[in-house]
């Protein structure tokens, strides 16, 4: 903070949760909720996050909360990959427990869940099948006139079961996917649904006009943002997680380590943002994400430094 600026009283009080946040987790008392409680205002604003690293950096460099937050880790390290260590966790940990709400609301409605790396096949009680991907959660509601379905996250394939009285409908965070005698991937990639048919036809709604997206072809949208003019792909490829295998053609690295993730442990962190856009094309198996991830790094020229539930990945 330059000398000439006189913090505000926001500023203040925002300095003076951080202290009292510093405190109270390096007393070592602190409960499980009032550690979600701290992850919930660590990453409300990024102000609070800057103000919690300002009173780290000044009370003890981040080291005073390492025998408490990383019992394990290694004091020989270098200070500056301690630092950055230290830091990854804390940043791991607040991430955790701020999902934590989530993960309960999500447990909570969904009737089918899977776990990391876990494929399970369904068959509702229309008859329609679904192929429900790692890390997943969907929700079935028939009632009525409709039949609906919402995938809370993660991805699935649809077979539907024909029924011209009842629809059948997908339910996304971005909005709706209505079968039209078909069969289809819906994928949700952080704020983006990817919608992929397979067979006959879907219609997507949501912010926008409706889209119909034939065979052979992907749409996307997201909440506020209308999907796009559907596109050519290769639906074999987009639905080889069926089949045990990852494909990937210039695809994004922060896409990448998202779709990786659902199949391994643990958390991922880029060190330096602008690694996210570095571009990866490959065939990996699902079976084996570690692998993967090594390829991954070997081909960008990236090292990792694995802290257990935290790897961290740079240049």
């Amino acid at each position: 903070m330059s000398a000439d600026h006189a913090p505000s009283e926001a500023e203040l009080e925002r300095r003076r949760t951080a202290i009292a946040w510093w405190m109270r987790l390096d007393s070592g008392a602190s409960t499980p909720a009032e550690r979600e409680a701290f992850a919930a205002w660590l990453t409300a604003e990024a102000a609070n996050k800057a103000a919690f690293d300002d009173i780290c950096r000044l009370w003890g460099d981040l080291e005073i909360l390492r025998p408490r937050l990383l019992p394990a880790a290694r004091a020989s390290s270098p200070p500056r990959l301690t630092r950055l260590r230290i830091g990854a966790a804390l940043a791991g940990l607040a991430l955790a427990l701020a999902l934590s709400y989530d993960e309960l609301a999500i447990r909570w409605r969904a009737g089918h869940l899977t776990g990391t790396g876990e494929l399970r096949s369904l068959v509702l009680e229309d008859g329609s099948r679904v192929e429900l991907g790692p890390d997943s959660a969907l929700e079935t509601n028939f009632v009525g006139g409709e039949r609906r379905v919402t995938l809370l996250r993660g991805e699935a394939w649809f077979a539907v079961a024909p029924d011209v009285a009842r629809p059948f409908v997908v339910a996304t965070p971005a909005g709706t996917a209505t079968a039209l005698g078909t069969a289809f991937d819906v994928s949700i990639q952080g704020a983006r649904t990817e919608v992929t048919v397979t067979e006959h036809r879907v219609r997507l709604s949501g912010a926008g006009p409706s889209v119909i997206v034939e065979e052979g072809a992907q749409s996307a949208f997201a909440p506020g943002v209308a999907a796009v003019s559907p596109y050519p792909v290769d639906t074999d490829q987009v639905t080889a997680w069926r089949r045990g295998k990852l494909i990937f053609d210039d695809k994004p690295l922060a896409e990448v380590l998202a779709t990786l993730s659902r199949y391994r442990r643990g958390y991922v962190a880029l060190v330096d943002p602008s690694l996210r856009g570095r571009r990866v094309t490959g065939v990996f198996e699902t079976r084996d994400p570690e692998a993967a991830l090594r390829a991954i790094q070997k081909s960008l020229g990236l090292r990792a430094v694995s802290l257990g539930f935290v790897t961290l990945i740079g240049g």
